[in-house]
């Protein structure tokens, strides 16, 4: 390996790499060195931990320093040679921002980060001052672009860093956007970096970059040889008694637990805490701040174990990490040489441990044919299985869905029902003969059991938990009892049964909704009792009014012969009536005939006729009309 004095680079850079602690090349820092500085893009195949991010900062940083020098030298203003650098995540942005700043400490460089999940306002007056070097991902740069607060044809600089990740989170697209907006690949300067070179990443080399030279390193065999592995198969319930047994034999300064989901890393970070040991998880849905207070505090010394998901995987860089726990075997076989990668940074050796149990030991094979070797299986001695303080305690998630218990079967597998578990398990805990023992859904299952009470009555439990506190309502609870009438409290029945007859299953309902029932096609017998008194009642009323008002009660006798002539005089008001009704029609009558009288004369004789035909009946009336004729001689 070359060391970094052996190159020709600029002392105040020179500076910066010792001030680093580098001595010696890498070999992707050696490869990417000999093609940039001749003048190449380049495509590299390297995976994280082996110091490619030095590789393409110090090659920037030699190649801008080179051009300044030649442009002072004929007597010219340098222009301005922006870098833009493209990251899948937040956690590489700051890192590869902190390395740029530690390695260009004493070069005359600014720097900004731009990435999501935090304010507009103080990434804007960044870019509004004109950086040198622009960290960012590819979303927030979009929104920048659209608001058109950074122009993608200033950069001279183009790197692309873990560009098989950030295709696999859906950047593609994005970067094709952001390529499309730069400058032509003949007039700018591109560097990718990937850790497997997909179809996707060659399509990007074949159409954005200028005729670049291919660099492939394998570190998968490299990082797998400077790692020992130990691999334990263990059952769920045994798992964290397990886990802590192996910290106890190790001893690790520091370490990195993998887990399969976000809500196990929350989950074995607070069993840890609980064991007394100082433990923070990271994952996706962490605040930014929060997430970068953690990688510090880890970075510091001040957190012992970090508690991660496959986010942190890649990119993240810790310095002398003395162990890696994969207390879940990873779904994706290549994520199990970047997991254990952590601690086999820079040509250091590190110790890996692996826990297989009942689910996740069907991701082994897949991993073992994927590096090719086997892995190293352990027995689990009784001196592994340590005492699990958190062990049956409750686990509440801050960030997941409801709470789990711990210590079963499961290894404190999380409740399907999410929170609803929690009241479930405190109405178990409760005594058998406290009042009030089922809540929710529960009191539904044993009413079945408790003596039958009256029928919409409701149960001293629920009526104790619906009724304000004393403190609430300011004063004394006044005991509310329903007020009955006659002061006796009516019997409770039983709910009707199928023995009961129709008429006993009537009255129950009655009595129940306070309102009369009848059977399907039956009229109820009680609205048959109220009709007939009804009836009577308005018979005797009548007979009071047809009597010559005297206040005594008539006798039998007197009623059917005031009955009677009461009927007779109705039946006489009708014949009138109907009389009336005759003469009148005759009347209408003579009054037609009269006017067809008076069309068949006109004039005045007309007029006499109608006069004599209203005088007399209908046969005086024609009679008379015709002597007038033949008087005439008509």
């Amino acid at each position: 390996m070359k060391k970094f004095t052996e190159y020709n680079l600029h002392p105040d850079l020179q500076t910066g790499i010792e001030a680093a602690g580098f001595t010696e090349c890498t070999p992707v820092q050696e490869e990417t060195f000999s093609a940039v500085f001749n003048g190449r893009d380049v495509t590299v195949k390297s995976q994280t931990g082996t110091g490619k991010t030095a590789a393409f900062l110090i090659s920037i940083f030699q190649t801008l320093m080179e051009s300044r020098q030649a442009s002072q030298a004929n007597g010219q203003e340098p222009e301005q040679e922006q870098v833009l650098i493209l990251a899948p995540t937040r956690e590489l942005v700051v890192q590869i921002y902190e390395e740029a700043q530690l390695l260009g400490a004493h070069l005359d460089f600014s720097f900004t980060t731009i990435y999501g999940g935090v304010g507009y306002n103080q990434q804007e007056r960044e870019l509004a001052d004109n950086p040198d070097f622009i960290v960012g991902t590819p979303g927030r740069l979009l929104d920048f672009m659209q608001q058109k607060k950074i122009d993608f044809r200033r950069f001279a600089y183009l790197v692309i860093d873990e560009a098989d990740r950030m295709f696999d989170m859906g950047f593609y697209p994005d970067i094709q956007k952001i390529l499309r907006r730069m400058k032509s690949p003949q007039d700018r300067r591109t560097l990718l970096f990937s850790a497997t070179l997909g179809t996707r990443v060659l399509n990007i080399a074949w159409e954005h970059m200028n005729d670049p030279v291919d660099i492939e390193i394998e570190p998968e065999h490299i990082t797998v040889d400077a790692v020992k592995q130990t691999l334990y198969h263990v059952s769920r319930d045994e798992k964290m008694s397990l886990l802590l047994g192996l910290i106890r034999k190790h001893q690790p300064e520091s370490a990195i637990f993998f887990t399969n989901t976000k809500r196990m890393a929350e989950e074995l970070s607070f069993r840890l805490r609980a064991n007394d040991f100082t433990a923070e998880f990271i994952m996706g849905d962490l605040p930014q701040k929060k997430r970068l207070q953690i990688i510090n505090a880890v970075k510091n010394k001040q957190i012992r174990f970090l508690v991660a998901t496959d986010v942190a995987a890649r990119g993240l860089h810790i310095d002398d990490l003395a162990m890696v726990f994969n207390y879940d075997l990873p779904e994706d076989s290549e994520n199990y040489v970047h997991r254990i990668g952590r601690t086999a940074r820079a040509g250091n050796s590190g110790i890996a441990v692996s826990l297989a149990d009942e689910r996740s030991v069907y991701n082994l094979s897949s991993i073992e044919q994927y590096m090719g070797s086997k892995i190293p299986t352990e027995d689990i001695t009784e001196d592994l299985i340590a005492e699990d303080r958190s062990r049956g305690t409750r686990f509440h998630s801050d960030y997941g869905r409801g709470s789990s218990r711990g210590g079963n079967r499961s290894g404190g597998r999380p409740s399907s029902r999410g929170g609803r578990s929690s009241s479930r398990n405190d109405s178990r805990r409760k005594p058998s003969g406290s009042q009030g023992k089922s809540s929710g859904g529960g009191s539904k299952h044993r009413s079945n059991q408790q003596s039958p009470a009256a029928p919409g009555a409701k149960s001293q439990h629920s009526e104790t938990r619906n009724a304000p506190s004393p403190s609430k309502r300011g004063g004394k609870r006044k005991s509310q009892k329903p007020a009955h009438r006659g002061g006796k409290k009516p019997a409770q029945t039983a709910a009707p049964t199928a023995k009961m007859s129709e008429q006993e299953r009537l009255d129950f309902y009655a009595r129940k909704y306070g309102e009369d029932f009848a059977m399907k096609g039956k009229k109820s017998a009680r609205k048959t009792q109220k009709k007939s008194q009804q009836k009577k009642k308005s018979r005797s009323t009548h007979d009071q009014r047809e009597q010559s008002g005297s206040p005594a009660a008539a006798s039998p006798g007197k009623q059917n012969q005031n009955r009677v002539q009461g009927s007779s005089n109705r039946n006489n008001q009708a014949q009138q009536k109907r009389k009336g009704q005759g003469s009148r029609s005759d009347s209408r009558k003579n009054k037609a005939a009269a006017d067809a009288s008076r069309k068949g004369s006109g004039g005045a004789d007309s007029q006499s006729s109608s006069a004599a035909g209203k005088s007399s009946g209908k046969g005086k009336g024609i009679g008379g009309f015709l002597k007038k004729i033949i008087g005439r001689g008509e």
